[in-house]
Protein backbone atom coordinates (compact mmCIF):
# COMPACT_ATOMS: atom_id res chain seq x y z
CA UNK A 1 0.00 0.00 0.00
CA UNK A 2 2.61 2.39 1.08
CA UNK A 3 6.58 2.05 0.23
CA UNK A 4 9.04 4.53 1.67
CA UNK A 5 12.75 4.67 1.19
CA UNK A 6 15.50 5.93 2.33
CA UNK A 7 13.19 9.69 2.57
CA UNK A 8 14.72 12.60 3.34
CA UNK A 9 13.35 16.73 3.49
CA UNK A 10 15.75 19.61 4.57
CA UNK A 11 14.59 23.24 4.74
CA UNK A 12 18.46 25.03 3.90
CA UNK A 13 20.06 23.43 6.82
CA UNK A 14 16.99 22.20 9.10
CA UNK A 15 16.22 18.59 8.75
CA UNK A 16 12.65 17.98 8.64
CA UNK A 17 12.57 14.33 7.98
CA UNK A 18 15.82 11.88 7.99
CA UNK A 19 16.54 8.35 5.89
CA UNK A 20 13.43 7.70 6.92
CA UNK A 21 12.40 3.72 5.90
CA UNK A 22 8.05 2.81 6.17
CA UNK A 23 6.01 0.15 5.14
CA UNK A 24 2.03 0.33 5.55
CA UNK A 25 0.18 -2.58 4.56
CA UNK A 26 -3.34 -2.85 2.92
CA UNK A 27 -6.41 -2.73 5.57
CA UNK A 28 -3.64 -0.80 8.22
CA UNK A 29 -4.72 1.86 10.97
CA UNK A 30 -0.96 3.77 11.14
CA UNK A 31 -0.72 6.35 13.95
CA UNK A 32 2.35 8.74 13.41
CA UNK A 33 3.20 9.90 17.36
CA UNK A 34 5.86 11.99 18.15
CA UNK A 35 6.05 15.81 19.90
CA UNK A 36 5.54 19.69 17.94
CA UNK A 37 8.01 19.55 15.44
CA UNK A 38 9.07 16.00 15.12
CA UNK A 39 8.02 15.88 11.19
CA UNK A 40 4.51 13.95 11.06
CA UNK A 41 2.82 16.75 9.01
CA UNK A 42 5.97 16.95 6.54
CA UNK A 43 5.84 13.05 6.58
CA UNK A 44 2.06 13.29 5.91
CA UNK A 45 2.39 16.32 3.02
CA UNK A 46 5.35 14.56 1.30
CA UNK A 47 3.58 11.21 1.07
CA UNK A 48 0.14 12.91 -0.29
CA UNK A 49 2.32 15.04 -2.72
CA UNK A 50 1.85 18.05 -1.27
CA UNK A 51 5.55 18.66 -1.32
CA UNK A 52 8.64 17.30 -2.79
CA UNK A 53 11.26 15.43 -0.48
CA UNK A 54 14.54 16.32 -0.88
CA UNK A 55 15.45 12.30 -1.43
CA UNK A 56 14.35 9.35 -1.55
CA UNK A 57 11.05 7.02 -3.08
CA UNK A 58 7.45 7.09 -2.40
CA UNK A 59 5.29 4.30 -3.49
CA UNK A 60 1.76 4.68 -2.99
CA UNK A 61 -0.69 2.00 -3.98
CA UNK A 62 1.63 0.19 -6.33
CA UNK A 63 2.58 3.59 -8.30
CA UNK A 64 5.26 5.94 -7.93
CA UNK A 65 3.68 8.94 -6.63
CA UNK A 66 6.36 11.37 -8.22
CA UNK A 67 5.13 9.67 -11.66
CA UNK A 68 1.27 9.07 -10.73
CA UNK A 69 0.40 12.09 -8.56
CA UNK A 70 -3.31 13.02 -10.71
CA UNK A 71 -4.43 9.50 -10.66
CA UNK A 72 -3.22 8.77 -6.88
CA UNK A 73 -4.68 11.72 -5.92
CA UNK A 74 -8.15 10.69 -7.08
CA UNK A 75 -7.45 7.58 -5.01
CA UNK A 76 -6.88 8.71 -1.71
CA UNK A 77 -8.25 11.13 0.44
CA UNK A 78 -6.85 14.30 2.36
CA UNK A 79 -8.18 15.97 5.31
CA UNK A 80 -6.77 19.19 4.95
CA UNK A 81 -6.00 21.72 7.33
CA UNK A 82 -8.67 24.44 8.11
CA UNK A 83 -6.76 26.59 6.74
CA UNK A 84 -6.12 25.20 3.62
CA UNK A 85 -10.35 25.31 2.89
CA UNK A 86 -11.48 27.83 0.33
CA UNK A 87 -13.11 29.82 2.61
CA UNK A 88 -15.40 32.29 0.24
CA UNK A 89 -17.60 29.09 -0.45
CA UNK A 90 -20.43 27.59 1.95
CA UNK A 91 -19.45 24.09 2.57
CA UNK A 92 -22.00 22.40 0.58
CA UNK A 93 -20.16 24.72 -2.37
CA UNK A 94 -17.09 23.07 -1.40
CA UNK A 95 -17.69 19.71 -1.37
CA UNK A 96 -19.65 20.25 -4.60
CA UNK A 97 -15.89 21.59 -6.16
CA UNK A 98 -14.08 18.76 -4.37
CA UNK A 99 -16.68 16.09 -5.71
CA UNK A 100 -16.74 17.52 -8.91
CA UNK A 101 -12.81 16.73 -8.67
CA UNK A 102 -12.93 13.35 -8.15
CA UNK A 103 -15.35 12.69 -10.95
CA UNK A 104 -18.65 12.36 -8.86
CA UNK A 105 -22.26 13.27 -10.45
CA UNK A 106 -23.99 16.18 -8.82
CA UNK A 107 -26.70 14.11 -7.71
CA UNK A 108 -24.25 11.97 -5.83
CA UNK A 109 -22.41 14.37 -4.60
CA UNK A 110 -25.54 15.98 -2.75
CA UNK A 111 -26.81 12.33 -1.19
CA UNK A 112 -23.31 12.02 0.22
CA UNK A 113 -22.96 15.61 1.65
CA UNK A 114 -26.58 15.27 3.08
CA UNK A 115 -25.59 12.13 5.02
CA UNK A 116 -22.58 13.55 6.31
CA UNK A 117 -23.95 16.86 7.24
CA UNK A 118 -26.18 14.91 9.21
CA UNK A 119 -23.84 11.94 10.99
CA UNK A 120 -21.53 14.94 11.39
CA UNK A 121 -24.47 17.36 12.95
CA UNK A 122 -23.36 20.10 10.81
CA UNK A 123 -25.52 22.24 8.41
CA UNK A 124 -23.77 22.26 5.47
CA UNK A 125 -26.24 23.86 3.58
CA UNK A 126 -26.01 27.31 5.65
CA UNK A 127 -25.35 30.23 3.15
CA UNK A 128 -22.30 31.65 5.33
CA UNK A 129 -19.04 31.31 3.72
CA UNK A 130 -16.74 28.90 5.54
CA UNK A 131 -14.93 31.54 6.84
CA UNK A 132 -17.54 32.23 9.15
CA UNK A 133 -17.75 28.53 10.30
CA UNK A 134 -15.78 27.96 13.62
CA UNK A 135 -12.72 25.81 13.97
CA UNK A 136 -14.47 22.39 14.62
CA UNK A 137 -17.10 23.09 11.74
CA UNK A 138 -13.45 23.72 9.45
CA UNK A 139 -12.36 20.51 10.52
CA UNK A 140 -15.65 18.61 9.50
CA UNK A 141 -16.01 19.69 6.19
CA UNK A 142 -12.06 18.96 5.75
CA UNK A 143 -13.08 15.54 6.89
CA UNK A 144 -16.28 15.41 4.48
CA UNK A 145 -14.08 16.63 1.62
CA UNK A 146 -11.66 13.97 2.42
CA UNK A 147 -14.11 10.73 2.76
CA UNK A 148 -16.76 12.24 -0.05
CA UNK A 149 -15.44 10.01 -2.75
CA UNK A 150 -14.70 6.81 -0.74
CA UNK A 151 -10.86 6.54 -1.32
CA UNK A 152 -8.95 3.62 -0.76
CA UNK A 153 -6.57 5.46 1.58
CA UNK A 154 -7.16 8.01 4.03
CA UNK A 155 -4.48 10.41 5.26
CA UNK A 156 -5.72 12.70 8.65
CA UNK A 157 -3.20 15.20 9.79
CA UNK A 158 -5.21 15.97 13.43
CA UNK A 159 -8.74 15.07 13.09
CA UNK A 160 -9.59 15.63 16.07
CA UNK A 161 -8.04 18.90 17.17
CA UNK A 162 -10.67 21.41 17.84
CA UNK A 163 -13.65 19.35 18.35
CA UNK A 164 -16.03 18.78 21.38
CA UNK A 165 -16.20 15.63 23.45
CA UNK A 166 -19.22 14.80 21.00
CA UNK A 167 -17.88 14.94 18.26
CA UNK A 168 -14.93 13.59 18.34
CA UNK A 169 -16.78 10.56 19.82
CA UNK A 170 -18.69 10.22 16.66
CA UNK A 171 -15.69 10.81 14.27
CA UNK A 172 -13.75 7.93 15.85
CA UNK A 173 -16.55 5.33 15.63
CA UNK A 174 -16.75 6.55 11.92
CA UNK A 175 -13.34 6.52 11.34
CA UNK A 176 -13.20 2.50 13.20
CA UNK A 177 -16.31 1.55 10.59
CA UNK A 178 -14.14 3.16 7.78
CA UNK A 179 -11.37 1.23 8.77
CA UNK A 180 -13.56 -2.25 9.51
CA UNK A 181 -14.77 -1.80 5.99
CA UNK A 182 -10.81 -2.28 4.51
CA UNK A 183 -9.66 1.46 4.29
CA UNK A 184 -6.14 2.03 4.83
CA UNK A 185 -5.54 5.05 7.43
CA UNK A 186 -2.65 6.77 7.95
CA UNK A 187 -3.49 9.61 11.31
CA UNK A 188 -1.63 11.77 13.04
CA UNK A 189 -2.63 12.93 16.92
CA UNK A 190 -1.53 13.68 20.17
CA UNK A 191 -4.42 12.30 21.92
CA UNK A 192 -2.64 8.98 22.76
CA UNK A 193 -5.47 7.64 24.29
CA UNK A 194 -7.92 8.38 21.24
CA UNK A 195 -5.03 6.69 19.13
CA UNK A 196 -4.41 3.81 20.79
CA UNK A 197 -7.91 2.25 20.60
CA UNK A 198 -8.52 2.90 16.81
CA UNK A 199 -4.63 2.22 15.52
CA UNK A 200 -3.53 -1.00 14.49
CA UNK A 201 0.41 0.19 14.02
CA UNK A 202 2.44 2.94 15.49
CA UNK A 203 5.34 5.02 14.17
CA UNK A 204 6.74 7.08 16.21
CA UNK A 205 9.23 9.63 15.41
CA UNK A 206 11.40 12.43 16.38
CA UNK A 207 13.63 14.91 15.10
CA UNK A 208 12.33 13.48 11.71
CA UNK A 209 14.03 10.22 12.52
CA UNK A 210 12.29 6.40 13.55
CA UNK A 211 12.12 5.72 16.76
CA UNK A 212 10.23 2.86 17.53
CA UNK A 213 7.51 0.85 14.79
CA UNK A 214 4.86 -1.81 15.60
CA UNK A 215 1.79 -2.97 16.60
CA UNK A 216 0.69 -2.29 20.07
CA UNK A 217 1.20 -6.03 21.06
CA UNK A 218 4.96 -5.93 19.60
CA UNK A 219 5.97 -2.27 21.28
CA UNK A 220 3.82 -1.86 24.57
CA UNK A 221 4.73 -3.60 27.83
CA UNK A 222 2.51 -5.30 30.11
CA UNK A 223 0.12 -3.02 31.22
CA UNK A 224 1.58 0.09 29.51
CA UNK A 225 -0.72 1.99 28.03
CA UNK A 226 0.30 4.10 24.60
CA UNK A 227 1.20 7.47 26.75
CA UNK A 228 3.90 5.27 29.08
CA UNK A 229 5.52 3.89 26.00
CA UNK A 230 5.84 7.61 24.41
CA UNK A 231 6.82 9.23 27.64
CA UNK A 232 9.64 6.10 27.99
CA UNK A 233 10.60 6.37 24.87
CA UNK A 234 10.69 10.55 24.44
CA UNK A 235 12.18 11.08 28.10
CA UNK A 236 8.73 12.30 30.25
CA UNK A 237 8.44 15.12 30.99
CA UNK A 238 10.23 18.39 32.57
CA UNK A 239 9.77 19.07 36.29
CA UNK A 240 10.71 21.96 38.11
CA UNK A 241 9.08 25.70 39.02
CA UNK A 242 8.98 29.00 37.32
CA UNK A 243 11.73 31.35 39.37
CA UNK A 244 9.64 33.88 40.00
CA UNK A 245 6.00 31.26 41.19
Amino acid sequence: MIRIQNLAKSYGPKVALSNLDLTVEAGTFLGVLGRNGAGKTTLIRALTGQLRPTSGTIQVLGLDLAARPLELRRRMGVMPEPTALLEDLTGAQYLQFTGQLRGLPFAEIQRRARELGDLLETDLDRPEPIAAYSFGMKKKVAFASAILHGPELLFLDEPFEGLDPVSADTLRSLLASLHAAGTTLVMTSHLLGMAERLCTRFLIIDQGGKVAEGTPGEMLQGTETLEDLFLRLMGGRKTGALSWI
